[in-house]
């Protein structure tokens, strides 16, 4: 995760001469001691020495080093005072370099007041953290050295640092929109305030692991320089098991002050300030790319809950969710992907909703009434049935803490739910979370009534093994639930429960594609249902049910949106040739190219895409079946409707007007179907004073043979059927698709 590079702010922007005034209003620090010293009186400015009203201890807020003064001992390495920095919540920060080396910048950091018995010892604390700690992204110090100054009656300690020559992402707030532009070298983005969390979050990790909480993360504590960020002022660093010192923080990024009373600081808490920070350099940025701005949101809403119990237990946690959403912005806003399994859940070869690329059976046409073959059905383009969604959708990856995660493993596809339930019965060391999800799982995929009532047995096993405080807040318990109303057809729970999941695990893919398909089938707004079936689609190639319903999605507006079915197109050309769907995109590819879809037909340019396509397919009894569905569609588009509304005949040629007048008393017959009757009734698509389309130039080559009219066109599909009769199951199979093949040839003259 690269930063945009920045250049180094020139000195004289950072280093003031003389000191800026002190911060009045700051606590004694006299242990015992409740008084505010440094306060201003009558709109004054602030006193930068006197004593405190309460306690009567001298203090004073003057700096003790000068530009120009030196501090080291005489032999030893010595550090020349240039400035001063701007100062932390109690200490000075000076700019200074080493007279050993010219040009190498260094900072010193000494408490403002020495009488602040607290403060010392923070400063204390401060100098041990920072000589234990080891960090790309967390400040270094180089050594310590004491200094008595001037007037002072005794030395003062100070802390030597490294120079990190950058900008605090303070700064960054109080910037325009033009500053930023020019010192990222484009639009300050959600991107850039994701990678730094990532990076944050990597430091509280090393933190955490250290046993030590931060406790003050706020953008003016991290710098940003060249590529990298730095975290500086560990001031308030703490061990996490102290819950005896006073505690230092910002308000404004901290937890409510009920909470801190109640159970001081802890890793969410620190979490919690990493979600404030964030929060507030987002609404300085351009927004998200599509679902990712919600998934950001979702993500801080979960930082930031007033629950401790419903945040992030871990920097590993957070930082991982914060990754994926980042993939997701990326893919959505900048078309790049960073393939990646999820750490939740498992790949899943099942795809949902392959309909669309299904080469009819010969059902297609033996089962449908009459012989009327210029009416062919729509392309299905309906939403899958919610088991079928249901069994398609991914398989969450078991804790790697479970006890049985072993067991869990060598468990096979062909598993029986029974038999391993009764081992556990036996041995109850088996009796985990995991094992319990697996049982509710396997049952639940049945689709029995009595196999979904042992499913909600077993996840109510589950979640009383998880115990009442994690269960309300666990995924996997909101997943399941959500699986069992799906497999019961109640869409609109099902749907709650994925909501719930998203809110828990905002970056993951899987709650997004349940989502999407819960709000295909439920109809909401179609901007719903690509939004959260593109999320999936744009990141994770190998996710081809995103895909299928993003296409469906696009299908819906065929008629409505210019390019609607070229889009649709367009996204199942996406499977990559790696995946096992590929083949079922190309044949759903040709089927969306000449599909009947509402009152529009096929551009040309569309047609000779088909039969392109077809030729790359292998050859064989599908590929017949698929060229006779294309070759009927594509008549039955070119033909013009038998029936309906219509705003009256257009112009034509009184002998076609009186052709089609013979052809309407003929068919006053009453044939049986099959006989003249049928093939007046196709003869009448030709003469029918409502028009067709114009017939297209269609190409040469197998699938259209360069047919120039609609009689050559039937006499392919006549073919066709005549081809699919010959292959035919049984007699009453072959006598049907020989009446179809019959009743669309066109009729001859000699």
């Amino acid at each position: 995760m690269l930063l945009p590079d920045i250049p180094a702010p020139a000195l004289s922007t950072i280093s003031r001469v003389p000191a800026p005034p002190p911060v009045g209003g700051r606590n004694c620090g006299v242990p015992e001691c409740t008084g505010t010293i440094g306060v201003a009186y009558d709109g004054g400015p602030s006193p930068d020495h006197g004593f405190c009203p309460q306690c009567g201890t001298p203090y004073s807020f003057r700096p003790q080093l000068r530009p120009g003064e030196e501090i080291g001992e005489a032999g030893s390495q010595t550090y020349r005072v240039l400035g001063y920095l701007t100062p932390g919540g109690t200490s000075w920060v000076y700019l200074a370099e080493d007279t050993a080396l010219e040009g190498q910048l260094v900072v010193l950091k000494a408490q403002v007041n020495n009488s602040d018995a607290i403060a010392r010892r923070r400063a204390v604390e401060e100098l041990r953290s920072l000589t234990s700690l080891h960090h790309r992204d967390i400040v270094s110090v180089i050594s310590s050295r004491r200094h008595l100054a001037e007037g002072e009656t005794e030395p003062t300690d100070y802390i030597v640092m490294e120079y990190v020559g950058g900008r605090p992402l303070n700064l960054l707030l109080r910037s325009s929109d033009e500053e930023l532009a020019e010192i990222f070298g484009e639009p300050f983005a959600l991107d850039h305030v994701l990678t730094y969390g990532c990076k944050l979050l990597g430091a509280l990790e090393y933190l955490h692991d250290q046993g030590l909480l931060y406790c003050d993360m706020k953008p003016a504590n991290v710098i940003h320089y060249g590529r990298q960020i730095k975290l500086i002022d560990l001031g308030a660093v703490r061990r996490i098991d102290d819950h005896e010192s006073r505690l230092s923080f910002t308000r404004d990024y901290a937890p409510l002050s009920y909470e801190r009373e109640r159970r001081g600081f802890h890793i969410d808490s620190d979490l919690f300030t990493v979600g404030r920070t964030l929060q507030e350099l987002a609404a300085r940025a351009a927004p998200g790319a599509g679902l990712a701005a919600r998934s950001f949101e979702r993500l801080i809403a979960r930082a930031t809950h007033d629950d401790p119990a419903a945040r992030f237990t871990s920097a590993a946690q957070m930082s991982r969710q914060l990754w994926e959403v980042l993939r997701e912005h990326r893919a959505l806003g900048r078309h790049e992907r960073h393939p990646e399994r999820s750490t939740r859940f498992g790949p899943t070869a099942v795809l949902f909703g392959a309909g669309l690329g299904a080469i009819p059976g010969t059902a297609h046409w033996t089962d449908r009434p009459g012989l009327d073959l210029a009416d062919p059905p729509d392309l299905d383009i309906s939403t899958p049935e919610p088991r079928e969604a249901a069994r398609g959708l991914p398989v969450p990856i078991p804790d790697p803490q479970d006890g049985s995660v072993v067991f869990l493993g060598r468990l096979g596809g062909a598993a029986v739910p029974e038999r391993v339930a009764e081992r556990v019965e036996r041995e109850r060391e088996l009796r985990t979370v995991e094992v319990a999800l697996w049982l509710c799982r396997a049952y639940l995929l049945r689709g029995e009534p009595e196999s979904a009532r042992q499913a909600n047995r077993w996840l109510g096993e589950a979640e009383q093994l998880m115990g009442r405080d994690v269960a309300g807040y666990d995924w996997r318990l909101a997943w399941h639930r959500g699986l069992q109303f799906l497999m019961a057809g109640h869409v609109g729970k099902a749907q709650a429960e994925f909501a719930a999941v998203y809110d828990i695990v905002p970056g993951e893919w899987a709650p997004k594609l349940a989502l999407g398909y819960c709000a295909e089938r439920l109809r909401n707004p179609e901007a719903t249902v690509r939004e959260f079936y593109a999320a999936v689609w744009e990141r994770d190639r190998s996710q081809a049910s995103a895909a299928f319903g993003l296409a469906r999605a696009r299908l819906r507006a065929v008629g409505r949106e210019p390019g609607a079915r070229e889009a649709a197109v367009a996204v199942l050309d996406q499977v990559p040739s790696t995946s096992r769907h590929y083949d079922t995109a190309r044949v759903a590819a040709i089927r969306v190219l000449t599909g009947r879809l509402g009152p529009g037909v096929p551009s040309a340019a569309m047609l000779w895409q088909a039969a392109h396509r077809v030729e790359e397919l292998a050859p064989g009894e599908s590929r017949d079946r698929l060229v006779a569905e294309v070759r009927e569609n594509v008549l039955a588009a070119f033909l013009g409707p038998l029936t309906g509304p219509g705003n009256g005949p257009p112009e034509r040629p009184a002998a076609l007007a009186r052709a089609a007048e013979l052809v309407r008393k003929a068919l006053g017959g009453g044939e049986e179907p099959g006989g003249p009757r049928s093939r007046a009734a196709y003869l009448r698509r030709f003469a029918d004073p409502r028009g067709a389309a114009e017939f297209p130039v269609l190409p040469t080559g197998e699938l259209f043979e360069g047919a120039d009219s609609r009689e050559q066109l039937a006499e392919l599909l006549h073919t066709s059927l005549r081809a699919l009769a010959d292959r035919a199951a049984d007699a009453q199979e072959r006598g049907a698709l020989l009446d179809r093949a019959y009743a669309v040839r066109p009729e001859r003259s000699f």
